[in-house]
């Protein structure tokens, strides 16, 4: 939340001006350290002011007001994020630019443009259909439920997929349950008689249709998917799509994505022809084949594919959900079919616009300089812990205390060695392992690391409820945060 400026003034004013950042004592030293390195890059001149007040969550605008002496060449009074509420009195106390700045102070930099500010993410033309394998087998309410989620998380169309071994006259009644309820229905069969009974129960789409069945087509009424008779034949879907489009049938087309091992680039290469063969006709693509049989967790997959199908015009995927590493596919297509166009619109790679796909690293880190820790350590005046992950190593500081060590367990058995250990009792050492454990998985994975905040999983994050403030007001010899 920034206030009273825009990100170009910034940009434009950032040599001339005096930015007066306020902090708590537990956070001066952190603050200092990012702040220099950052008017040393933009250019600007700044000063620090420690309040009397160890923790600067616990800042309110009126209190601020009250202890606050800024040097007068200050043009821009920057706040810690915590103060967003009741900003009336601050403004009043002042005549510099009030900015609130983010909650973390590492995150600063985003006040001079070091983060773009966020790309509407509104728009896109990609069709998601999301199918479910061998529905007949479940009961007709488990199928629904399984369409809500699904349609919940990004889905427009739910294909229903049949039973190959076992056709069932009970199809209709799993279509007219999902459309009763309003949602769009493919059904996925090669049966005559269940493509039939889905059609009459308010199935909008028939996958698939290839010389074997394309007879039946003209008088479904409806429109069908057409695939080659091999994947490699691509004359058979010629043949099919001028036989379905002299019985005037509506047809989308999908010349089947083939797995890796079996003729990737060779399929892709088909999608490119197919949309040169035929660039008035809607084209499918199904995804499922690569996703769920690559040892690989989907959302890169899915991003690069749907990259694809913008590209070439494909306006619709198919996709499934079944592997375990491809359980969040609608919701990571959903996502990508946004970030593909925008970036196709703008003419940009989707690069800085979401982090909604970046789930197992981050896109960035802030580690503080190593001489802050010590730094840190000097200035604390209680027996709070703070921890840290950076540069392979797990960080505790406390009062006249820096620890580090890349093991978790070797950490708290230096700790256990310290004077200062006897307040860690069981509530305290629970809290320790809690957060040592997220720290240590930051650290193996390249993630950032904040104490008592959910580490960033992209658009599976979490979002934790802080216990720091709590801590910080009822044990003021117990673990806690810093701000």
């Amino acid at each position: 939340m920034w206030l009273s400026i825009a990100w170009s003034r910034m940009n434009r004013e950032s040599k001339t001006n005096h930015y007066h950042f306020v902090t708590g004592k537990l956070a001066a030293s952190a603050v200092r350290d990012v702040v220099a390195k950052l008017a040393e890059q933009h250019g600007f001149d700044y000063s620090v002011g420690v309040l009397p007040i160890t923790v600067a969550a616990l800042m309110t605008p009126r209190w601020i007001a009250k202890h606050l002496t800024a040097p007068e060449e200050t043009t821009h009074l920057v706040v810690p994020g915590y103060c967003d509420r009741e900003l009336r009195v601050l403004i009043e106390a002042t005549d510099a630019d009030l900015i609130v700045g983010p909650k973390d102070c590492r995150d600063l930099g985003q006040l001079f443009g070091e983060q773009s500010e966020p790309i509407a993410l509104d728009r896109y033309d990609i069709e998601i259909i999301a199918e479910i394998n061998h529905a007949p087998r479940q009961n007709v309410a488990e199928v629904l439920a399984i369409a809500k989620r699904l349609v919940a998380d990004g889905a427009d169309r739910i294909d229903i997929g049949c039973d190959p071994a076992s056709p069932t006259r009970r199809i209709g009644d799993y279509v007219a349950a999902l459309v009763d309820e309003g949602i769009r229905v493919s059904i996925d069969t090669f049966d005559p008689m269940e493509a039939r009974l889905a059609i009459d129960a308010g199935a909008t789409l028939v996958l698939s249709v290839n010389s074997s069945n394309r007879h039946l087509a003209k008088d479904w009424g409806t429109e069908v998917v057409v695939i080659p008779d091999s994947p490699s034949n691509l004359d058979s879907l010629d043949a099919t799509v001028e036989f379905l489009s002299r019985q005037n049938v509506p047809m989308r087309l999908d010349p089947i994505l083939e797995p890796i091992g079996a003729g990737l680039a060779d399929s892709l290469m088909r999608y490119w022809d197919t949309r040169r063969r035929y660039p008035e006709l809607p084209m499918m693509m199904g995804i499922g084949n690569l996703t769920e049989l690559s040892d690989v967790d989907s959302a890169g997959v899915n991003l690069i594919l749907l990259g694809i199908c913008q590209e070439l015009r494909i306006e619709s995927v198919l996709t499934t959900q079944v592997i375990n590493w491809a359980q969040t596919s609608v919701r990571e297509c959903d996502a990508a079919r946004r970030l593909v166009h925008a970036s196709v619109q703008r003419g940009t790679p989707p690069k800085n616009m979401s982090d909604a796909l970046v789930m197992l690293r981050d896109s960035r880190q802030t580690p503080f300089s190593p001489e802050m820790f010590e730094e840190l350590a000097q200035t604390i005046k209680d027996n709070n812990y703070r921890l840290f992950a950076q540069d392979g190593l797990l960080h505790l500081v406390t009062r006249k205390l820096h620890l580090s060590d890349p093991d978790a367990f070797l950490l708290f058995d230096q700790l256990l060695r310290q004077p200062i250990s006897d307040n860690v009792d069981a509530g305290h050492a629970f809290y320790l392992g809690y957060e040592l454990a997220k720290a240590t998985i930051a650290l193996q994975l390249g993630k950032q690391y904040n104490q008592d905040r959910a580490l960033r999983w992209g658009m599976l994050t979490q979002e934790e409820e802080s216990h720091r403030l709590q801590r910080t007001n009822r044990h003021r010899g117990g673990a806690s945060g810093a701000s």
